[in-house]
């Protein structure tokens, strides 16, 4: 169901983001995101002159590779397009996420290696969703690996409580995990 009708209103910014999985031959799994941020008018920049309409002042780019376990293996980072010149210069500064596992508190861990002045707001802010689109890129292998491991030894499901539908007490849980529903 979309959104109700807007009042009258003039269009001044839009933000992309934009992610893509890919398995690679290797066996590790690569995640890609994109942040481009326009405006609908020019505007004057210190560093980069005029940015024209539809121009992007941000257009930055990330890549993690992660391996069966969603361990970090390598990241990658690129800006394109930033507001300042020296937005670039922290690129490097994304490889401090090697090692850690995307999991729970991985926003939280992302955060203290390289939020603030560690890292690029506009970065930082793709890693937390990145997290998700990771997990959605390797569900099947994830899935298969559960398959074969024995009932007792698989644990609780990562999605559970994760959201409204797989709520512990929801009807689908019930149906699909039974050993975990805690319904009435």
């Amino acid at each position: 169901m979309p959104l109700s009708e807007p009042t009258a209103r003039k269009h001044q910014h839009t933000r992309n983001i934009e992610f893509k999985g890919y398995e690679r031959e290797d066996g590790l799994w690569d995640i890609e995101g994109r942040i481009t941020d326009t405006k609908t008018y020019s505007f004057d920049n210190q560093d980069r002159g005029t940015i024209h309409a539809g121009e992007p002042i941000h257009d930055m780019w990330v890549r993690v590779t992660v391996d069966d376990e969603l361990v970090v293996r390598s990241v990658e980072t690129a800006m394109e397009a930033g507001p300042y010149n020296l937005c670039s210069d922290i690129a490097p500064a994304f490889r401090a996420l090697e090692g850690l596992k995307i999991g729970p508190g991985w926003f939280r861990k992302v955060k203290e290696a390289v939020g603030g002045v560690k890292g690029c707001t506009h970065v930082v802010e793709m890693l937390g969703p990145l997290a998700t689109a990771t997990l959605q890129t390797l569900y099947p292998a994830l899935s298969r690996k559960l398959e074969k491991t024995p009932p007792e030894k698989r644990g609780k499901p990562f999605q559970l409580d994760g959201c409204h539908a797989l709520a512990s007490d929801s009807l689908i849980v019930k149906d699909r995990w039974p050993e975990h529903y805690r319904g009435k």
